[in-house]
């Protein structure tokens, strides 16, 4: 190993640790010594640090411990004779140096509480607010889903600046073609690769996947506090297991570095840094490299990369396996797109979104009937309009398969919200017959046409469906007259099929589904989803699994055979159990899908809902990923999250979806919906018409009034006087505890 790289990385390491002391012992003369340090609405604290060390920083002079233990971990300066090639020492003084990277983020945190624009997944770029600083745990767990089911397959963290904007753009693009994240951090020679990014007209923020961290070297340590925290969140590793949070973060979180621009110390270190973690590092100018594996799975440090092949460089020496969609359109596609946004400002045209009509309808067809690869236009295309201009869509897919069957259509049709905004420049909001298309002027000057559309509905069905599907036929409508009769089918078939979901039953069907798709994160955590039950995420029902199961025998959603009744009022069948105690390597050996009290189904990070009891209340509250305020239970979504997150079963609290709270078995075994005391209003708000629906089922019509918010409390002692004003039915329910 080269005594060059080494002397900069450990002198890199040296320089950091003494600059932060610097500024520890400023804050600590300036500011009391208990002044609260904290990264915003995350419960995992400075996450590096937590993670790695188990160190809970919760004040200024909780960071001297860290701030130590980093400058303990500095080898001995490099000798001008004798030196030994060894990695360790680089690996030491890099740690070192990312413990004070974060420690000194800390700090900022207090001095500068402005300087970040956090909790948003956009900058607000006018206003010059352009870096985000950490994410959130809202954040964290919404992404966190890519990074489960295999939408984003890892990150690049990038540090410097290009050349120029436009090779800026080149790499990013390439990047997002593949699906990856891009975290930035740091520039060089005045500016960043972000700033290059806004100059060339592209759209950043965690929509785009392409993520502002900071201007400084310093927040790039934000990157591997999202990496640790998705291992602490989704893998249920412990604080503290520094082995296996490293070992994880090898194998699970595919992720290196590229440094744009000179390569100093203090970047030096910080490659360093990133070899713990098995993240290599990739350079365009002249360093030394560190070219023999150990640490990371092939090269350390690789020089000299030329910027047209740094992006396939890099996915290589980090051993990442990636499969680009090639679609025959004009526009480039991918899943980094889905976020994209056409604002005011950019757009050209649009559909929808309540200015007119867009509707959306998938059917089956007789395998003759339709030609597949038949992409028709009835109508003006996007070319006739002027700009400003807005027109009514109706998109009809007919697809014909001798596996397909009915139930699959609403699956299918589910599909293209997300497969339309992986067009470029093309925005899609809503699904059925509330749908909105915004068309950007960008993509008008590159070509695109409705066609388009079509061509990328009938590719990636057959990518994505080739087991159930042979044919797809594709006609967009634009003539009002034809809108309106394909709207007027289209909500007689939803209609229908809602009804037909609705109407099962959990005692109806012998099989029942498994879900293991979050155990790359949540080893043992296995869902089992029936008819009344959905998936803790809410993108699985029944159907849904089902449908999964015929497109891919051997995936993530299997069937169960539900075998002997243990317990009909709590919900415990032997079939799921022995499938159970199978799926999560002998770590679970049973659960119940009705109740919250008695060995509660497991919780994975990747739920929508968490539900606790509230024993003074004699109820249970739930609380959505979406509200970030406190709750009568005492704890935020974040908190409960993370207690419970890794695959538990943990009596008191059980993980569920949105939906789940409005089916009928939702804990009937506990007493079901009537025991719902308490709900954030922004939940309560979208179910209002099916709470409303199921309280008069219920017997109590005004069940959905009777439901307190955050605007009557967040304590039980501040909303039991409201639940006994309006007599709500859990205070004289059996003990919920007995």
């Amino acid at each position: 190993m080269s005594k060059l790289v080494a002397f900069a990385a450990i002198q890199g390491g040296y320089n950091v640790v003494e600059e932060v002391e610097g500024e520890l012992k400023k804050a600590l003369e300036t500011y009391n010594a208990d002044t609260k340090v904290e990264f915003p609405n995350t419960g995992y604290y400075l996450p590096v640090i937590y993670s790695l060390l188990g160190h809970k920083v919760e004040t200024l002079e909780d960071l001297q411990e860290p701030l130590a233990f980093a400058r303990g971990l500095l080898p001995a300066q490099i000798k001008r004779v004798n030196h030994l090639p060894y990695l360790g020492p680089l690996l030491d003084a890099g740690m070192a140096a990312l413990f004070a990277y974060e420690i000194k983020e800390g700090i900022r945190a207090v001095t500068d509480p402005d300087f970040y624009y956090p909790s948003q997944e956009d900058p607000d770029v006018e206003a010059g607010k352009l870096w985000l600083g950490p994410a959130d745990d809202v954040i964290l767990r919404k992404r966190g889903v890519e990074f489960v089911d295999g939408t984003a397959p890892g990150f690049a963290a990038i540090v410097g600046a290009a050349p120029n904007p436009e090779i800026a753009k080149m790499i990013v693009e390439d990047y997002q073609l593949k699906n990856l994240y891009i975290f930035c951090a740091a520039g060089h020679k005045g500016t960043s690769v972000i700033e290059q990014l806004l100059e060339a007209g592209v759209q950043i923020g965690w929509g785009t996947r392409i993520v502002p961290f900071g201007p400084d070297i310093s927040s790039a340590i934000f990157a591997l506090g999202f990496a640790n925290r998705a291992a602490m969140t989704f893998g249920a590793v412990e604080p503290g297991d520094y082995k296996k949070i490293l070992a994880y973060n090898k194998n699970r979180i595919f992720a290196f570095v590229n440094a744009l621009g000179h390569v100093g110390t203090h970047w030096a270190c910080a490659a360093a840094g990133c070899v713990n973690w098995g993240f290599p590092t990739l350079a365009d100018t002249d360093i030394p490299e560190i070219l023999p594996t150990g640490i990371c799975t092939y090269e350390h440090v690789v020089a000299n990369v030329p910027h047209d092949e740094i992006c396939q460089r890099s996915v290589e020496v980090r051993g990442l396996k990636v499969h680009v969609t090639e679609i025959d359109i004009p526009l480039a596609f991918g899943p980094a797109f889905e976020g994209e946004r056409v604002r005011g400002k950019d757009l050209y045209a649009q559909c929808g979104g309540g200015k007119t009509q867009c509707t959306e309808l998938c059917k089956k067809a007789e395998m003759k009937e339709i030609e597949d690869g038949k992409v028709e236009i009835i109508g003006p295309d996007v070319t006739d309009l002027k700009e400003g201009d807005t027109f009514p869509l109706g998109v009809y897919i007919q697809v014909a398969g001798r596996e397909f069957q009915d139930d699959f259509e609403p699956i299918l049709e589910r599909q293209i919200h997300h497969l339309i905004n992986y067009i470029q420049g093309i925005m899609h909001i809503g699904q059925r017959d509330i749908s909105w298309i915004r068309i950007s002027k960008s993509a008008m000057e590159k070509g695109f046409t409705l066609k388009d559309i079509g061509v990328v509905l009938h590719a990636k069905f057959h990518q994505d469906f080739e087991n159930i599907l042979d044919k797809v036929q594709v006609t967009l409508y634009t003539k009002q007259k034809d809108v309106d009769a394909l709207t007027k089918r289209a909500r007689g078939e939803y209609k229908h099929r809602d009804e037909r979901v609705e109407n099962m039953t959990d005692e109806g069907e012998e099989i029942y589904y498994s879900c293991t798709l979050c155990q790359s994160f949540a080893p043992n955590h296995v869902c089992t989803v029936s008819p009344e039950r959905t998936g803790l995420c809410g993108a699985y029902n029944w159907m849904d699994c089902k449908a999964s199961y015929e497109i891919n025998p051997t995936g993530p959603n299997q069937p169960i055979e539900k075998g002997e009744c243990l317990d009909p009022v709590l919900g415990q069948w032997k079939g799921i159990n022995d499938f159970v105690y199978k799926a999560s390597r002998g770590n679970i050996t049973h659960y119940n899908f009705y109740s919250i009290v008695h060995d509660p189904m497991t919780t994975c990070g990747c739920c929508e809902c968490i539900a606790a009891m509230l024993p003074s209340c004699n109820g249970i509250m739930t609380v959505g990923r979406d509200y970030m305020g406190e709750t009568p239970c005492g704890m935020k979504f974040t908190t409960l999250a993370g207690v419970m997150g890794g695959g538990a079963s943990s009596p008191g609290f059980v993980g569920h979806s949105k939906y789940n709270i409005i089916q009928r078995k939702f804990i009937s075994g506990d007493g079901g919906l009537l025991r719902m005391v308490w709900m954030p209003k922004i939940l309560k708000e979208e179910l209002k018409e099916r709470l409303e629906k199921r309280g008069e089922e219920l017997g109590y019509p005004n069940l959905y009034d009777m439901i307190a918010d955050e605007t009557v409390g967040t304590t039980e002692e501040e909303i039991l006087p409201f639940l006994e004003k309006v007599g709500h039915p859990a205070l004289s329910m059996d003990p919920l505890i007995g």
